[in-house]
């Protein structure tokens, strides 16, 4: 389990090695990813308050990247942070998020994007349930929904 000091660690010193990269031009991206998509994934942008589609759902599943299709997050530790954005404790596999000092807007915070991909996801603070105590903030838009159903057809 991830801890909030391992994650600043990765943050200053480096992060996980991916099990594979994808990558692709900006006109590649644009290509297959709505505005919204690529707004947020590769132009870093950050989707309004409860405007996503997947703040309230809660069906069992992987939540993977929307642009390479990496899990990044298990429905088993999604909860409601009451945020406004879909909220996780802890990654699918430690080396699946990347992270970044983000300094953007007068704060320091730490930014999640796919370590596969690099797609902006969103960002990780300390102030989540426990055990881990970490809440990944994620835009919907970042992310599609891999029901169980859909993997037993």
């Amino acid at each position: 389990m991830l801890t909030w000091k391992e994650v600043i660690n990765f943050s200053v010193n480096g992060n996980p090695t991916p099990d594979n990269r994808v990558e692709k031009t900006e006109n590649e991206w644009s290509s297959q990813l709505t505005p919204e998509q690529f707004r947020i994934t590769r132009q870093k942008g950050t989707e309004r308050p409860h405007s996503g589609a997947l703040c309230t759902i809660h069906d069992a599943g992987k939540y993977n990247c929307v642009c390479c299709n990496t899990p990044l997050f298990d429905s088993t530790i999604k909860f409601n942070s009451g945020t406004g954005w879909p909220s996780f404790t802890q990654p699918i596999k430690p080396n699946a998020i990347k992270y970044e000092r983000d300094t953007a807007y007068g704060m320091v915070r730490v930014e999640v994007m796919c370590n596969t991909c690099d797609a902006h996801l969103g960002h990780v603070f300390p102030d989540g349930p426990e055990p881990s105590g970490l809440r990944y903030c994620i835009n919907s838009e970042s992310m599609q929904l891999e029901t169980e159903a859909a993997n037993e057809s």
